[in-house]
């Protein structure tokens, strides 16, 4: 079997070491699905891209984690676009990217300080919303992470989000009282498979338009989460439908802070645009990555 080259990168982190470590296959053309899969599970990192094509600033990608493939990661499109430039693997100078995923093609923005790339913006997926589910399953989610509704911050809104991945978020009083959580994975992982979400996301606010998280995804083989794109995306997302954060000229841009509890702290820039009925329309995600090391597999 040909050799397969890959990059390790931290995402949303200046520095290598922080963040979301993300692997990116640079050349998967020809790859199964399966040998992806299996690929992915070789380098054990949380996320993989893989990319199947390449034509200009126009690229290809999947996207899987230890348990399969997902439609989104923020983290890994936050990486990969800023990667790809770094490597030369797109256009020197390149300010825009689009990567094709099998369910949509996603915008990448790079922004330049003194002429290098420091930051990327992805366009995630559409928000979208459910239900409410009933306030009793919400106590059973509560219990799982080994919590229980005495924290539950009654003025910030729960509910399950999707932009990529479908997430429960839970709101809590204080970034202390998310960082105690020490979550039953079998339990927690039961109450995801019948709510249908793959990550439960909890979250206490910091300031007006800052807040803390630690994102939990034992359905995705992933117990915790190091620092979340796609659930953060979405939980800017809720935050702006409920109307509970400071809006201006029709956006909200909010940063999340993720990470510090596994000693991998890292933050995500997320901005929301509405429509003119004042619906949330569309969500932006951002920031810094970190290449780590190159390899072969």
């Amino acid at each position: 079997m040909a050799r397969i080259p890959y990059v390790l990168v931290d995402a949303f982190a200046p520095t290598p070491g922080a963040g979301n470590r993300v692997a990116i296959v640079l050349d998967a053309r020809g790859m199964s699905g399966e040998e992806m899969r299996q690929v992915a599970k070789r380098l054990s990192e949380p996320e993989t891209a893989f990319v199947t094509e390449r034509q200009g600033n126009v690229f290809a990608v999947r996207f899987f984690t230890p348990g399969g493939e997902v439609e989104f990661s923020g983290h890994a499109a936050v990486a990969l676009g800023l990667a790809l430039v770094r490597l030369g693997l797109a256009p020197e100078g390149s300010e825009r990217l689009i990567l094709h995923t099998p369910a949509e093609a996603l915008p990448v923005e790079v922004a330049y300080e003194a002429g290098e790339p420091k930051k990327a913006w992805v366009r995630g997926p559409t928000p979208r919303f459910r239900d409410l589910p009933p306030f009793q399953v919400l106590k059973e989610v509560l219990e799982a992470l080994g919590s229980d509704e005495r924290y539950l911050h009654r003025g910030l809104p729960y509910g399950v989000a999707y932009t990529g991945l479908w997430s429960l978020f839970v709101p809590l009083v204080a970034p202390g009282v998310v960082d105690a959580l020490e979550p039953d994975m079998a339990l927690l992982a039961e109450v995801s498979r019948r709510l249908e979400v793959a990550t439960v996301h909890a979250y206490a606010p910091m300031g007006p338009r800052s807040f803390y998280a630690r994102d939990f995804a034992p359905l995705l083989g992933i117990p915790e989460d190091p620092v979340t794109g796609s659930a953060n995306a979405a939980l800017g997302a809720l935050l702006a439908r409920a109307g509970v954060v400071p809006k201006r000229e029709g956006r909200v841009h909010l940063s999340i802070y993720q990470g510090h509890r596994l000693g991998n702290p890292g933050m995500v820039e997320v901005e929301v645009e509405y429509s003119p009925t004042g619906v949330p329309l569309s969500v932006r995600l951002g920031g810094e990555a970190a290449i780590v090391a190159t390899g072969e597999l």
